[in-house]
């Protein structure tokens, strides 16, 4: 049964959440670093441990190992491209947005921030990214999203995002209750003052390009299907290009690993896991 709050316990709840959030922003950095510029910075062969060209509406998975860098590239247009992670040594820790969300006090997800699993630890940091226009509040296509979207050109039958990701995980030795939400990588949604969801074209562009940091062993899943917003009434997803990059011991000021309270934290429970 649900019980309607009064205007005064809203106003109590906003009170006290307003309050945890400025504690939490006064070990925030000033501001986030600049986007990273284009074109992506050539990768020497040598470093060059995979790579990979996931066809649109298509789905790919990998194993990475700790501070391996995943670099995913629109290098033949725009796509929006659905990253799913688990921890390879104990799949029931996975990727959990809801808390990233919370303990950065962001829904903001750009060069800086970090994402974490759903045991309080860091799987990613976001090491580059060219476009800061990433959606981790709506998830991604469905059946029904599509059959609504693309009603006139068959559209329960074009792949979608959640059918891609159950077939990922099952090819893990997953099930779909294991997956978990989704960020959609080069979706640019934003929220308005009421609350109402928008596609801003204008953020991201063809050479956009988002560099992630493994912070621990995962297997990591890809599904490259146009986002539910997109509002590209043709179901024509480009190709998007995952590189997995050698790894490379972080500096110690790090700014991934130093920026907040709560990332450094994050990282502590990592060492304390490893021990």
């Amino acid at each position: 049964m649900h019980f309607r709050r009064s205007p005064e316990e809203i106003a109590e709840n906003r009170a006290r959440y307003e309050e945890h959030q400025k504690k939490g922003l006064e070990f925030a950095p000033k501001a986030l670093p600049a986007k990273s510029e284009k074109p992506a910075p050539a990768i020497a062969d040598s470093a060059i441990l995979h790579r990979e060209v996931i066809p649109g509406a298509w789905y790919w998975s990998t194993r990475v190992r700790t501070n391996e860098v995943l670099r995913i590239t629109l290098d033949q247009g725009h796509s929006t491209v659905s990253v799913v992670a688990w921890n390879a040594v104990d799949t029931t820790e996975r990727m959990n947005l809801p808390d990233t969300v919370k303990v950065q006090w962001t829904t903001g997800l750009g060069k800086g921030r970090v994402i974490f699993s759903d045991m309080g630890k860091v799987m990613f940091s976001i090491v580059e990214d060219s476009s800061g226009a990433h959606d981790c509040l709506m998830g991604g296509s469905t059946t029904a999203s599509n059959a609504k979207k693309y009603a006139g050109a068959n559209g329960p039958a074009l792949r979608n995002t959640r059918d891609n990701l159950v077939l990922l995980a099952t090819k893990a030795g997953l099930d779909k209750r294991d997956i978990p939400a989704a960020l959609a990588l080069f979706a640019p949604v934003r929220v308005d003052a009421e609350g109402v969801f928008h596609w801003r074209p204008d953020l991201v562009a063809e050479g956009d390009y988002v560099e992630l940091r493994a912070e621990m062993d995962m297997i990591v899943g890809f599904s490259n299907c146009p986002h539910p917003l997109d509002p590209n009434p043709v179901y024509a997803p480009n190709p998007v290009t995952v590189t997995r990059i050698a790894a490379v011991e972080p500096a110690a000021d790090d700014l991934c690993r130093t920026a907040t309270a709560e990332a450094v934290r994050g990282f502590e429970n990592n060492a304390f896991a490893a021990i």
